[in-house]
Formats: structure tokens, C-alpha cells, sequence
């Protein structure tokens, strides 16, 4: 018996050196923000204003509008105003406004276009055709080009300040996918010292590293995998420490990697339907901006059956939503062990 108890003990005290922590990461929640109004569903992209208020552009696969819609929040997400974008789809997507023009623009996808949008009234007019393509997310340079992923065409577009016809500035099948969702080339940001744009490829679940050896103005490097294993890598966000937050929209939680790739944050995570029928956290978060101490993240909730595709482990969770939101998570990092 006393040898039987010590074997107990030993194995009790191996155990005990050797099992993980509850739990693996500190997830700083995602709490809800601001609440769509009634007539608009599926927010996908996100930006703000030198304001501190919130652009947010409706990839509305419910039907609920026939013209693309923008909603604004104040910064402390009260409702100001709906934004109707006569020109546009009702299947929009990233949108951002240029830091050197100030125009707001916003990818098209239903009209496989971006559009120039007033930001008080909706008013737009074309800035852009990409034939064939599928425009989703925008990035700019320092001298106000725009960038436009496109998820279709494996192609990320160049286009003049002032608008116009994309030039195909970067072609590369890294930058296409045949997974689920469908979308290739997506999120999108240029690092803190202009050396590389990075691009998220949902459907490829990685990041993809396109090197600039002299800068936006010069000839772009071969693009290379970065990052893999992000479950519907999304929209991206690079923050002052050069840091990447990444939306996985298949994981419903936000994935930050440090400069050299290493993850060193999982964030949010999904709780459930309110009884009002808003996703509790993150359910399949889409876009993220980061504004001061907050990230705040877009909950598209899309249920990948509407576009005839097989169910995904949300697929349920997304068709019980009838109240569309916006999250936030505090910016602020947790601590991880080993760093």
C-alpha cells in the first residue's frame, strides 16, 4: 500500500508539471458596439473618420436592400445617419477613406467596382471598373494610389488618386483560392516602414507577404505565404508596434502575429444569440479598424448556404440572426508566457 500511494502521488505531481494551462490564451471579449438599424443587415466593411465616427458598409445577401447601403455610428456607436449609394450594389464591401484626397471609397462587389462616395449624403459616382473581378479590400501609399484585393482574379489593382483605369500592379496565384469561403485575395495593409503590403487569402487560410524593395512607387517582389493556418483569414489591420490583426472569420475570433509571423494573441470569441437575436461576441467577423484603445470588428453573421456552398460549423449560428452589430475588444495586448 505505501508503495501504491507513492505512485499515486508521483504520477499526481507529473501530471500536474506537465498539463497546460486552462486556458491556452487570455481572450479579451468582444462586447457589443453599436446595433444596425432596421433595413440594413450584414455589416462587412469598417472604417472611421478624423471624427472618431464609424463607416460601415452592408453586404446585404439578405435582400433587404436593392442599393448599397453605409450606415454611420458616432463614436460611441449611436446611430447618425444611413447613407444609400445610389450606384452601388447592395453587396458592398471594404471601405476607407484616402488620407492624402480625403474621399470616402468603397468597394463594389455586386457592380465589380469602387465607388466615390459622399460621406453626408451617399451620392457616388464610379472611381473605378474592374471587369470581371471581385474588389473587396482598399489600401493606399503616401501619395494617395489606391490598392484594390481582388478575390476573383488572383490580381491586386493599382489605381490613380484621382481614379480611373486599375492597372494590375500585382498577379500571382498565392493570391487565389479553390477553398471555402471563396474569396481569395482579401484584407489587406502595408507594414509600418512601407517594406511589404500584406494580403489575407480567406479561402487559403493564409497571409500572403508581397515585398517592396523600393517602396510602392518601384516594382512590387514576388509575393510568398507568410503566415498559414488563419481559419478565413479576413479583413487586417497593422497597428503602431507593426503588429497584424487578423479577423478569422471561419474561427469567429481575431488572430494577432507579431513582425516575424509568431501569434502572440487569439481575441473574442462567440457566445451565442441574444434574445434579441444579435450575436453574443463574434460571429464571423469580417473587418476590423483600430481607433485609439479599441479595436472594433464588423459581425457579417453570413451563412455560406445562401450562396449554395455547404453548411460550415456556423452556418446555423448565422441563420438565427435577425439583429446585425458591431463589436469591439479592448487593443490592449495580454500578457503571453514565453515572450
Amino acid at each position: 500500500m505505501p508503495f501504491v500511494r507513492f505512485a499515486i502521488l508521483a504520477c499526481t505531481a507529473l501530471f500536474a508539471a506537465f498539463a497546460l494551462p486552462a486556458s491556452a490564451w487570455n481572450r479579451s471579449p468582444a462586447t457589443s458596439f453599436a446595433t444596425l438599424p432596421p433595413g440594413t443587415a450584414h455589416p462587412e466593411g469598417i472604417t472611421a473618420d478624423a471624427q472618431g465616427n464609424f463607416y460601415v458598409a452592408n453586404f446585404d445577401v439578405s435582400g433587404n436592400t436593392t442599393v448599397g447601403t453605409i450606415v454611420v455610428f458616432g463614436r460611441n456607436g449611436q446611430w447618425l445617419r444611413t447613407l444609400a449609394v445610389g450606384n452601388g450594389s447592395n453587396l458592398l464591401l471594404g471601405l476607407a477613406f484616402n488620407p492624402v484626397t480625403g474621399d470616402l471609397l468603397v468597394a463594389d462587389l455586386g457592380k465589380q467596382q469602387v465607388l466615390k462616395v459622399d460621406p453626408q449624403t451617399g451620392a457616388s459616382s464610379v472611381f473605378a471598373s474592374i471587369p470581371g473581378g471581385g474588389p473587396n479590400a482598399l489600401a493606399f501609399d503616401a501619395a494617395g494610389n489606391v490598392y484594390v484585393s481582388d478575390s476573383f482574379q488572383a490580381t491586386i489593382w493599382r489605381i490613380p488618386p484621382a481614379g480611373g483605369a486599375p492597372v494590375a500592379w500585382v498577379a500571382d496565384p498565392l493570391l487565389g483560392t479553390a477553398g471555402v469561403p471563396p474569396f481569395g485575395a482579401n484584407g489587406m495593409a502595408f507594414n509600418r516602414d512601407v517594406s511589404a503590403l500584406f494580403v489575407a487569402n480567406t479561402g487559403d487560410d493564409t497571409i500572403v507577404r508581397i515585398p517592396l524593395p523600393g517602396g510602392p512607387a518601384a516594382a512590387p517582389g514576388t509575393p510568398e505565404v507568410f503566415v498559414h493556418a488563419i481559419n478565413g483569414a479576413d479583413g487586417l489591420a497593422i497597428d503602431a508596434a507593426g503588429n497584424l490583426w487578423v479577423a478569422a472569420n471561419q474561427a469567429d475570433e481575431i488572430v494577432v502575429l507579431d513582425p516575424s509571423g509568431r501569434v502572440i494573441a487569439k481575441l473574442g470569441d462567440f457566445d451565442g444569440i441574444d434574445r434579441h437575436g444579435a450575436p453574443v461576441g463574434l460571429l464571423f467577423p469580417a473587418s476590423l479598424v483600430i481607433v485609439g484603445d479599441f479595436v472594433y470588428v464588423t459581425n457579417l453573421a453570413l451563412d455560406l448556404r445562401v450562396f449554395g456552398l455547404p453548411q460550415t460549423v456556423d452556418s446555423q449560428w448565422t441563420a438565427k440572426v435577425t439583429r446585425h452589430t458591431i463589436a469591439r475588444i479592448h487593443a490592449h495586448l495580454p500578457p503571453v508566457r514565453g515572450l
